[in-house]
Formats: structure tokens, C-alpha cells, sequence
């Protein structure tokens, strides 16, 4: 049980948690949970954690398809920033209690504001981690921005 499944439980929402045996020698860990899972990679998500303004304390959340990218100009515009960069990993597991490869945008230490690609609402529902590698949980848009209390905006690219 993790802070994120802990969450979702209380909250009374409608979700699937997935589980697989993560391989410890792969980096690509929302690719590694879409292959795993069976699952179209534009349908998972990763969470992503940026710094605004340049300050590594201010920290934001995006969540955007493992498949792409994070747009980081979009990212700060639609946080209210006048610029965004990826945050510290280090921060980042401190600030949120979870591990790189296993941050989840539910049940982090610390509220943060959180951004969801808009991609998402063309799906009934996505994947994003649940909270440690090799645990997925699949839940609607609707109720990811409503228990983060985020909101959506077109924030992610395709990779190059």
C-alpha cells in the first residue's frame, strides 16, 4: 500500500492498480509499466517535477505521456511562471516521499501545483505510477486533476 493507493481508496473514486516485476536495469521506467502492461504508451503517464522561476524550491508536478515529452515553456506558462526547468531528482524524492521511476502525482509529502497534459481527456482512463516502480494505477483524468487539485493544459511534445 503506498500514500497514492491510500488516496484513491479514501476518496471513493473508481481504480485498477497494476503491479509487474520491475527490471532494476532499466531507466525507462513509464516505458518499461506501458510494454509490461500492454498498454498504448500514450496512455501512460510520467510524472515529472520542475522548478519555476529558477528557484528550486518552488517546484511543480506535470504529468505527461511517457512517450513524449515536457514542454517546458507551456509548462510555465500555464503554471504562471515566467520560466520552468526540470527539478533536482535529489529534491524531488524529498519533496514528494517517492522515488525517480516511482513518483506518483497522488499522496506526495507536499501538495505541489499539478499540471496534466490535455492529451489525457482522450481517454476514459490513464496510468500513472502509484507510487514505487512496478505499480501502475489507472484511474479517469477527471479524477487524477480532482485529487490533485491540478488542473489541464497542453504542456507536453513529442520526443524527438
Amino acid at each position: 500500500m503506498t500514500p497514492a493507493i491510500t488516496l484513491a481508496e479514501k476518496s471513493g473514486i473508481a481504480f485498477h492498480v497494476h503491479s509487474y516485476e520491475h527490471d532494476p536495469n532499466n531507466t525507462h521506467f513509464g516505458l518499461e509499466a506501458a510494454s509490461v502492461l500492454g498498454q498504448d504508451p500514450t496512455r501512460v503517464f510520467k510524472t515529472l517535477l520542475f522548478a519555476m522561476n529558477g528557484d528550486p524550491k518552488k517546484l511543480g508536478v506535470a504529468i505527461v505521456p511517457v512517450v513524449g515529452q515536457l514542454d517546458l515553456k507551456a509548462t510555465a506558462k500555464a503554471a504562471g511562471a515566467k520560466k520552468a526547468e526540470m527539478a533536482n531528482p535529489d529534491i524531488a524524492e524529498k519533496t514528494t516521499g517517492y522515488v525517480v521511476g516511482g513518483i506518483s502525482p497522488l499522496g506526495q509529502k507536499k501538495r505541489l501545483p499539478t499540471l496534466l497534459d490535455a492529451s489525457a481527456a482522450h481517454f476514459k482512463t490513464i496510468y500513472v505510477s502509484a507510487g514505487r516502480r512496478g505499480l501502475e494505477i489507472e484511474l479517469s483524468p477527471a479524477d487524477l486533476v480532482v485529487l490533485t487539485q491540478g488542473k489541464m493544459a497542453s504542456i507536453g511534445k513529442e520526443s524527438k
